[in-house]
């Protein structure tokens, strides 16, 4: 019987969360074409419970009017491109996939000088926290794909072709 690796199951699930949470802002930003954003900002604002006054919410609003509908359409489209991306990574990390830890692995190796670039420049426990797991999710992948390189290829051998091999 084939035993599931729980690592790659962790990444997996993680990436497909991250495919769901860029999927619905996606949605989250053709819902907001052809509206006012700075009313929408201040709807929000105050269902937060924020003072609309405050420098938060006044720097918010300056941004908000920075984007147009060509620019909201670029975010949704970059969006669903993301999500399409990390659910591609989750479902293969999932099915136990190598090209998946590749990808994984690559896409992840990738994005880590921006990711280093904002902490410098915005620190936070948001930033540090996202970076950290970044980095042992590469780690993760790191150790195991050099472990299988090094295993004999019949204990390497996919559970498909070792059931077709013995029957």
């Amino acid at each position: 019987m084939h035993h599931r690796d729980r690592g790659l199951m962790m990444i997996g699930l993680f990436k497909l969360g991250k495919a769901i949470f860029f999927f619905a802002l996606g949605i989250g930003a053709l819902h907001l074409l052809h509206k006012d954003l700075a009313d929408e900002m201040l709807r929000l604002a105050t269902a937060l419970k924020f003072d609309p006054e405050s420098r938060v919410v006044t720097l918010l609003m300056e941004k908000v009017d920075l984007i147009d509908t060509h620019r909201l359409l670029q975010i949704s489209f970059a969006t669903f491109a993301y999500s399409a991306l990390a659910l591609t990574e989750g479902i293969g990390l999932m099915l136990e996939k190598v090209w998946a830890e590749y990808l994984t692995l690559i896409l992840t190796i990738s994005f880590l000088p921006w990711e280093l670039y904002e902490l410098a420049r915005h620190p936070n426990w948001f930033r540090l926290s996202l970076l950290l797991i970044n980095l042992a999710v590469l780690w993760y992948l790191l150790w195991l794909l050099r472990r299988k390189k090094n295993e004999p290829q019949s204990q390497v051998m996919p559970r498909e072709r070792k059931e077709s091999l013995s029957a």
